[in-house]
């Protein structure tokens, strides 16, 4: 590689768990590595106290809000996902679980590899590198959800959940805890339940401070807000001659624009950063892409409900943010999930649970609800503290439908690919719901966009850019090389190419962690 043409050996789109990874062991292979991310650079005191404060919270640029968590709707789909330097890591729930057999073997990638032996030292790898630990204590959620396994003759079935946060005995900073004093300081968790609207105390284990911590040691530069608008070959006859990008600035009216050249690019923008861009190239400077573009959409096939208490001396914020997990059957798990108190944006989406097939069903069941029992449903709205009083449940399932992206006139579109849209009215998921409810004297809700447009909201949205054996059949192959295209690979949620039915932060840094192993050192 002749490093003197270009700016950079690699340019990598987005500071996710496939960027971080990246990030760092390309920079300690010699390489000079640039990281181009949309969002801001988030330190404890920039991250609000509670989600009111939505001009912290949420990424909507054209409020001239530029915080760190974005909602998106498409047609099939709400998605909930990490804008930031760290990207879903500064807002996600820290639980790192291990998939499941069934995603190690599903058909949708079980002929290229041995995933399960393939990835099971990459875990080990991954699970150090994050600082996974048992969550040490049980809450009020925990015991109720331990209590609904009994019943459902099933105890042996739950867990409390393998997180990222540092446990440590004082909440004062503390030298480095992992990484032999090469990392920064620490300080104890402090069980507030704000890990989801970004963690004030330094506890949590979040990306800038490991993966992208070190790499910034190793001479790794990373340049926030910014988007990535075009790539193109430096040479269209040659597809060895290196790339050029093209940035504009994301967080200011005036987008102004930089130009990098560079010998390899990783694409790590998740779903939403890389699909998008991949499909844009396809009709433009990148034509040699795959057809499979925007093909193989999944999430966890995820149900969002929540339960709201009268009983006194309740606090349901109490502990970190999914602290347990019940696996209800060989495909579904449920878990606890909490807000800090104060923190009840989200009641304003809250309406009755109910069931039915039809939009015109669910409303009037709604109705009905609200008239029948108007002194619970008041609970959603009025009642005091409304994060400490609800506890929010996610159903989640291994099951396999699959969505494609599309390009749209001013965005991306979903349309049907495989199986039976995804939906959130899950009969299993509402009876969790109930139990739960009886235990607590609580009234169960779901999102609003739940009940009336009988669609899913995920944290956990992936593929459209997936694995193959050719490409026919695939965006990248089983190491994360893009078909079509030399030192170009894909590490993000869009190369997960099944459904691991959890959290997948950790797949997503186990396999970027053996995309990486596979890349020999510079030679310089």
């Amino acid at each position: 590689m002749q490093a003197k043409r270009f700016d950079y050996d690699f340019i990598i789109i987005g500071s996710g768990f496939g960027g971080s990874v990246s990030a760092l062991w390309l920079s300690g292979k010699g390489y000079k590595v640039l990281v181009i991310e949309k969002g801001k650079h988030f330190s404890a005191e920039d991250f609000p106290k509670s989600n009111w404060n939505i001009r912290k919270w949420l990424w909507i640029p054209f409020f001239r809000f530029f915080g760190f968590f974005k909602i998106t709707f498409y047609k099939h789909i709400g998605i909930l996902s990490g804008v930031g330097v760290g990207g879903g890591s500064l807002v996600y729930a820290n639980t790192l679980p291990v998939p499941k057999k069934e995603f190690f073997e599903a058909e949708s990638w079980k002929e290229l590899a041995d995933w399960e032996s393939e990835l099971k030292p990459f875990y080990g790898i991954a699970k150090k590198m994050l600082g996974v630990a048992k969550n040490p204590r049980m809450e009020i959620g925990d015991e109720v959800i331990k209590s609904i396994s009994q019943k459902l003759n099933i105890p042996e079935k739950f867990e409390l959940t393998d997180v990222a946060v540092f446990f440590g005995e004082t909440k004062e900073p503390t030298p480095d805890p992992y990484f032999n004093g090469k990392g920064p300081e620490r300080s104890g968790c402090t069980f507030c339940g704000g890990c989801m609207v970004g963690c004030r105390f330094n506890a949590k284990n979040t990306l800038d401070k490991n993966y992208l911590y070190l790499a910034k040691n190793l001479g790794a530069e990373i340049l926030a807000e910014h988007e990535v608008i075009n790539i193109s070959l430096l040479d269209n006859s040659n597809p060895e001659s290196g790339y050029s990008v093209e940035a504009q600035k994301s967080t200011s009216f005036i987008r102004k624009r930089k130009n990098f050249t560079a010998s390899g690019i990783i694409f790590s923008g998740g779903v939403l950063g890389t699909v998008p861009l991949f499909l844009k190239l396809k009709q433009t400077t990148l034509k040699n892409l795959s057809d499979k573009i925007g093909y193989g959409i999944r999430t966890n096939s995820e149900s969002l409900m929540g339960v709201t208490s009268s009983k006194s001396g309740i606090n349901f914020s109490d502990g970190i943010a999914i602290s347990s997990i019940l696996h209800t059957d060989k495909y579904s798990h449920v878990e606890p999930v909490r807000y800090p108190s104060g923190s009840g944006f989200w009641r304003l989406q809250v309406v009755p649970l109910v069931e039915s097939k039809s939009l015109f069903g669910r409303i009037v069941k709604a109705i009905f609800e609200l008239i029948k029992h108007p002194v619970e449903f008041l609970r959603f709205y009025f009642v005091w503290d409304w994060a400490s009083k609800t506890q929010i449940l996610l159903f989640m399932q291994t099951l396999n439908s699959t969505l494609r992206f599309k390009r749209g006139l001013f965005r991306m579109k979903s349309v049907l690919d495989s199986g039976n849209p995804p939906s959130a009215l899950l009969p299993e998921a509402q009876k969790i719901a109930k139990l739960f409810a009886a235990e607590t004297n609580g009234t169960p809700g779901a999102l609003l966009s739940e009940v009336i447009l009988g669609i899913p909201t995920t944290a956990h949205i992936l593929g459209g850019a997936t694995m193959g054996k050719d490409i026919n059949s695939g965006v990248i192959d089983k190491d994360n090389k893009v078909f079509g295209y030399k030192n170009m690979f894909v590490c993000d949620g869009s190369m997960i190419s099944a459904n691991p039915g959890v959290n997948p932060s950790l797949t997503i840094t186990a396999i970027t962690e053996r995309a990486m192993s596979k890349i020999q050192n510079k030679v310089i």
